[in-house]
């Protein structure tokens, strides 16, 4: 089967695949640590897909947290929280596929948005809201690969695994790994994150972490005693990190990263003493924190580079009187930090994915690294399946007034479907 085939089999399906974008977007299913509610979009999900035929199961990741594994974020609750995944079954003989994507979101933020960010609205060409481009859009490509085989009735030799899984935003990963230890495993995977048609063969990993001072007595602001503050010496744990900054910008990238201006990015964040709230008095503040994230490249040694750093930050530390007298404190966000992964370029999978998306979208289909960690390492590095990501484009990500161009909604289908016919046949 061709590309022409794949074109031919989702044409009947194109409205109803940006019908499921929009419907997924009018769902809240934002995730704040420890909590998630998605569970609601997923039986969207699961309603929409009831007329192809396909087997469906809605199933609970609360099992988690009786798992040993490693990567479980033992701060998140993960009963009532459903993945859902949808098989399409092959005749035998060939090779597995995992299409996979997360339903949960970030929250709609503080800033303004031009839309209501569960609108779905489409406008000039773009479907906006939150989550239309990170990553339902991408969600309702990969299931209309298995509609487009069901309704047409057609079964290939590998069997396709389309799935949504909850808890990957804020370093989560808890549905990537729930699949993975159900036993949802397939010879190889793609990730439909929004990567403006890119190919996306590696991805970093990534440390949060605060860095918190305690310091002062609040019976003595006003008295005759000193009032300490945290407030001016964070500025100098500030200049810490700015050394760290530069120092990482020489890391050793490899081949993957060599293009990147930054390639393992420090950053800041978030810095608070006080706040600027109307109810908050106006008084020196007693604790100063500040919120530090370090990516790493695929290849290093994420737990020797973080003892690294945190005995530089410690080193510093002992080197600054305001420190020595009131020490810091390191508080993970993320334990373990995020890992990195890479598929070799001449990998099967990734020949034969870049070679359907060059088919559908041209020079588009750049063949690139991520800017960002997410859970594609969980599926290539902890469970060996071979990990790519791909979506359609858009912008907002994370912030105010995120989109998806509609027509790469199309596209991001047909390039998900023509490798799954190649793969699988």
């Amino acid at each position: 089967m061709t590309l022409k085939d794949a074109r031919r089999l989702l044409r009947p399906l194109r409205e109803e695949i940006v019908g499921l974008a929009q419907a997924l977007v009018r769902v809240d299913s934002v995730a704040i640590p420890p909590d998630g509610h998605e569970t609601k979009a997923q039986k969207v999900l699961r309603d929409r897909l009831k007329p192809y035929g396909l087997d469906v199961e809605l199933y609970d990741t609360g099992f988690l947290e009786r798992s040993r594994h490693p990567f479980v974020r033992r701060d998140r609750n993960y009963k009532g929280r459903h993945n859902l995944i949808a098989r399409r079954s092959g005749t035998g003989g060939g090779r597995s596929l995992l299409l996979s994507g997360h339903v949960d979101t970030v929250p709609v933020g503080h800033q303004p948005w031009k839309h209501d960010p569960c609108s779905g609205t489409i406008e000039r060409g773009r479907l906006h809201g939150r989550g239309s481009w990170d990553m339902k859009s991408g969600l309702a490509a990969q299931f209309a690969a298995a509609m487009a085989l069901a309704k047409a009735g057609v079964r290939l030799r590998g069997d396709l695994l389309c799935e949504s899984v909850v808890d990957e935003e804020f370093a989560g990963g808890g549905g990537t790994l729930a699949g993975r230890l159900r036993g949802d495993n397939a010879d190889a995977c793609a990730i439909a994150e929004g990567t403006n048609y890119s190919v996306v063969r590696a991805t970093r990993g990534g440390h949060f972490f605060d860095i918190v001072c305690k310091a002062g007595d609040p019976m003595g602001y006003f008295s005759k005693e000193e009032v300490v503050s945290p407030a001016i010496p964070m500025g100098r744990l500030l200049g810490w990190i700015d050394t760290w900054v530069k120092k990482r910008k020489g890391v050793r990238r490899g081949a993957t990263y060599a293009a990147f201006p930054d390639p393992a990015p420090v950053q800041v964040l978030a810095v608070e003493a006080n706040r600027f709230d109307p109810d908050v008095p106006w008084s020196v503040p007693l604790e100063a924190r500040i919120r530090v994230y370090f990516q790493f490249l695929p290849h290093e040694n994420v737990t020797a580079v973080v003892k690294t750093v945190e005995a530089s930050l410690h080193s510093f530390c002992r080197r600054d009187p305001f420190f020595r007298k009131y020490p810091i404190e390191i508080r993970y966000l993320v334990d373990p930090p995020l890992l990195g992964h890479e598929l070799p370029a001449a990998h099967a999978w990734t020949r034969c994915f870049h070679g359907a998306a060059t088919a559908v979208v041209g020079d588009e289909a750049l063949l690139s690294a991520s800017e960002w960690p997410c859970d594609a390492f969980l599926a290539h590095r902890e469970f060996g399946i071979p990990t790519l990501l791909f979506g359609p484009k858009g912008a907002g990500s994370h912030n105010a007034n995120e989109y998806v161009e509609v027509a790469s909604v199309l596209r991001t289908a047909e390039v998900y479907l023509a490798a799954t016919l190649e793969w699988c046949a």
